[in-house]
């Protein structure tokens, strides 16, 4: 991965090649596959999402591209769910990527102790740190999925799928309120 510190006075500095960078060839990097991490160098602070951000709106104010309507009225319909979807099988991804690591550990233990290289005692242990650590792991991306999830709509002022079912559940029985009220 590579890393990129940006200084207080907004130049990003590439610490693989070792020179200063500009936006343009980050962005660059960045749709050629290369994974990239942007800390802030006066505190530390992991800035990536921040700094991809801003590249994204400058290619869009560069090619005079708008978001597409279609994900508009998807956002629109289905409110934070739409977002909390997704959020949603990422984490799954990511847990189902911790439980291969898991099963590849508990391979490569059965191969140890075969090997005589661990006794039973020294692979029941790994095998509970592994095991310990992958549950850290699994819950570790679910807080945060639901964290970030959170601060999106939130920051978005969409409404989730629960504050939508609640609203048309009001509507529904004010609708039959007023039904009865209505002379036929």
């Amino acid at each position: 991965m590579r890393k990129i510190k940006k200084y207080a006075n907004r130049k990003l500095y590439d610490t693989t090649d070792k020179q200063y960078i500009s936006l343009k060839r980050l962005s660059e990097l960045i749709k050629t596959g290369e994974e990239v991490q942007i800390i802030d160098n006066t505190n530390g602070e992991d800035i990536t999402s921040s700094v991809v951000s801003q590249l994204l709106a400058r290619d869009k104010k560069a090619a005079k591209e708008e978001v597409p309507p279609g994900l508009l009225f998807d956002l629109l319909r289905k409110g934070g769910g739409a977002v909390s979807d997704y959020a949603r099988k990422y984490a799954s991804f990511w847990k189902d990527a911790v439980h291969l690591a898991e099963d590849e550990g508990d391979k490569l233990i059965k191969r140890l102790v075969k090997n005589k290289e661990l006794t039973a005692a020294e692979a029941g242990k790994l095998k509970k740190e592994i095991v310990g650590y992958a549950g850290s792991m699994k819950a570790w991306i679910s807080e945060t999925v639901d964290r970030r999830v959170k601060d999106v709509t939130d920051k978005m002022n969409m409404a989730t799928k629960e504050q939508i079912a609640e609203l048309t559940e009001k509507v529904d029985a004010l609708a039959k309120k007023i039904e009865k009220l209505e002379p036929k």
